[in-house]
């Protein structure tokens, strides 16, 4: 085992560009279990985060003080005069960055970085950065010109050069300059599958290096339901099925929409099972917003939910026939696990990465095939709905991977 690093510098870019905008998404909420996890652990904890105006360092009391707020257990503060010049039309964003000035151990602007490290960081530290944010050239170099420092890098997926379609126009380039980084100047590497390394490597491999890497499958907490948290009189008295994802192309909700025009043209109105679209909606996909705007004006079963608490939305899911996961590509697929650790039934395509992190447990059909997902949500409801026994035996709560074993094969090399 190596020496633990002389202390941990956690980049939270991106948790801080997320504080007050409700619900965290699967990355943020890798970023804030880092978080959680280093401040409790014995090795001095820093964070740095870029900002409008350059960087800012956090001590750990700092770091708590962002935790806080990304679990919406301490408000944003109040903005500055520098947050109303910086983001005038993003008041969140400047009431966030205002607070890291309140709560910053040091500050400085986009040239002096390294200058900042050195001064107040010892030699030796390991540099995390788990959230795809702040991942420059220039950061790089400025985190090895302290003696000793190591970069560990966590590539979530590579969804936007493997599948261009699903991203928007900008995000290709700005994400392979991203990798570029990651090939140039990192020393480690954190994957969540082999699906993810094996993608990962190879376009590693085309930027002329590939650093080495860790296999350490992401933390699935078993997902805690609370009723009590669900918008009042909804309605939940006929089967129902939920979907969870940002109705983005990706997702594929395009799919559900046509098995629910099947659903109502094959069953009595009264027969046919609600859905429930958990997410907000994204962007390239107008289409789809008119089709459930339009079915939603027909009385079809079908509610859009956006911006749950995770509370609701366990609740939903502990309660669903299934959860219906049609997406196209996916990097991790958190909703699968947490579906799967309630012992839910869960319905998706046979991508590589589910194969891998669920094994035999979900019902696989085709993200092409309508007519199969329509046939087998139409005999589950036709025969009598959920049946808790079979429930009990057969779909069991399986159990994800889990944070210490991840932790366990990363902290102990970085």
């Amino acid at each position: 085992m190596l020496l633990p690093p002389a202390a941990r510098l956690l980049d939270l870019t991106r948790l801080v560009s997320r504080l007050g905008r409700g619900a965290l998404t699967g990355v943020d909420r890798v970023e804030l279990a880092y978080l959680q996890t280093l401040l409790a652990g014995p090795v001095p904890l820093f964070a740095l985060v870029r900002t409008a105006l350059g960087f800012v360092l956090l001590d750990a009391g700092g770091a708590r003080a962002v935790c806080l707020r990304a679990r919406g257990e301490v408000p944003l503060g109040p903005v500055d005069l520098l947050g109303r010049l910086t983001w005038r039309r993003e008041p969140l964003r400047a009431r966030a960055e205002a607070d890291l000035r309140r709560l910053a151990l040091a500050r400085c602007g986009r040239l002096t970085l390294a200058r900042m490290l050195r001064r107040h960081l010892p030699a030796g530290f390991s540099y995390l950065n788990v959230g795809h944010a702040n991942l420059t050239p220039r950061v790089m170099r400025a985190i090895h010109a302290v003696a000793g420092a190591r970069a560990a890098v966590l590539v979530h997926d590579t969804i936007p050069l493997d599948h261009p379609e699903f991203s928007r126009p900008d995000i290709p380039p700005v994400f392979a300059r991203k990798l570029a980084v990651v090939a140039g100047h990192a020393d480690l590497v954190i994957h969540s599958t082999k699906d993810a390394r094996r993608k990962t490597e190879a376009h590693l491999a085309a930027f002329g290096r590939v650093p080495p890497g860790v296999l350490a499958p992401l933390g699935v907490p078993t997902p805690q339901p609370d009723a009590s948290l669900l918008p009042h009189g909804l309605n939940l008295a006929r089967p129902y099925f939920v979907t969870i994802g940002t109705i983005e192309p990706r997702k594929n909700h395009a799919l559900l929409l046509d098995v629910w025009e099947m659903l109502h043209q094959r069953l009595p109105a009264a027969e046919v099972p609600h859905l429930f679209i958990l997410g907000s909606r994204g962007w390239a996909n107008d289409a789809v917003f008119a089709r459930l705007d339009a079915a939603v004006a027909a009385g079809q079963a079908i509610t859009e939910l956006p911006g749950l608490p995770d509370g609701a939305v366990a609740a939903l899911l502990a309660g669903a026939q299934a959860l219906l996961f049609p997406s196209l590509a996916e990097g991790y697929g958190l909703p699968p696990l947490e579906a799967m650790a309630l012992g839910v039934q869960v319905i998706c395509p046979p991508l590589a990465v589910f194969q891998e992190t669920m094994g035999d447990y979900p019902v696989y059909l085709s993200a092409r095939d309508s007519y199969s997902w329509m046939e087998t949500i139409e005999k589950n409801v036709t025969a009598g709905g959920r049946d808790d026994t079979l429930k009990n035996q057969e779909n069991a709560r399986c159990a994800g991977p889990d944070w210490p074993t991840h932790f366990k094969a990363v902290l102990t090399i970085v």
